[in-house]
């Protein structure tokens, strides 16, 4: 996967409770089975917490 889309990141969040960590988020988009490059880029996400979805997308889309 080149880039990232929004649509993509929902797929590999599905099932995460909020508010989480980076940490944690990584560790549900690997068991969604979401591509390394989303998981890399959760996992290097500027910001530690996140309160919902719009956190995740913001530090995601908005870097």
């Amino acid at each position: 996967m080149a880039d990232i889309n929004p649509i993509d990141l929902q797929k590999a969040l599905k099932g995460a409770e909020y508010p989480t960590d980076r940490k944690h988020l990584a560790e549900v988009a690997k068991e969604n089975g979401a591509d390394n490059t989303l998981v890399d880029k959760l996992s290097s996400a500027g910001t530690d917490r996140f309160d919902g979805p719009n956190d995740v997308q913001k530090a995601i889309f908005n870097e």
